[in-house]
């Protein structure tokens, strides 16, 4: 027990490739959870499960919608995003933005399955994430 507090114990989650949910980003810290991993839970209401890749032109998108991620809040420890870092995002705020073509590229391994809910995998696929090799 950890500064003598009981850990919270989740049950290992899985991604929407079948395999272990993969961490998303710890720099800034990401997840409903603040555990860097796109982890969901019944209070998490936004579903917080989709590990995007932040663009300029998505930043803008969700700024639009009313959800401002480009704009640091020391207050809640939050940096505030720019185009590169990887986020968690509300499952639906990415569907709207693949509806509008503006969706960010995901991290498909640190994506929860539960995503598979509401977008096929093969769409999934299309915006998948791809590291580019160093130059």
């Amino acid at each position: 027990m950890p500064n003598g507090r009981r850990e919270e114990r989740r049950p290992k989650a899985k991604n929407v490739l079948g395999g272990w949910l993969s961490s998303c980003s710890h720099n800034p810290k990401t997840g409903f959870f603040r555990d860097g991993c796109c982890n969901t839970s019944p209070e998490d209401r936004g579903l917080h499960m989709v590990c995007a890749v932040m663009t300029d032109e998505f930043l803008a998108f969700s700024k639009a919608q009313g959800n401002d991620l480009s704009t640091p809040m020391p207050q809640y420890h939050f940096p505030g995003l720019k185009a590169g870092d990887q986020w968690c995002l509300c499952a639906m705020r990415w569907v709207e933005a693949l509806q509008e073509g503006k969706a960010p590229k995901i991290v498909l391994e640190a994506t929860h399955e539960v995503m598979l809910q509401l977008v096929p995998l093969e769409v999934l696929k299309k915006y998948q994430y791809q590291n580019e090799p160093e130059v």
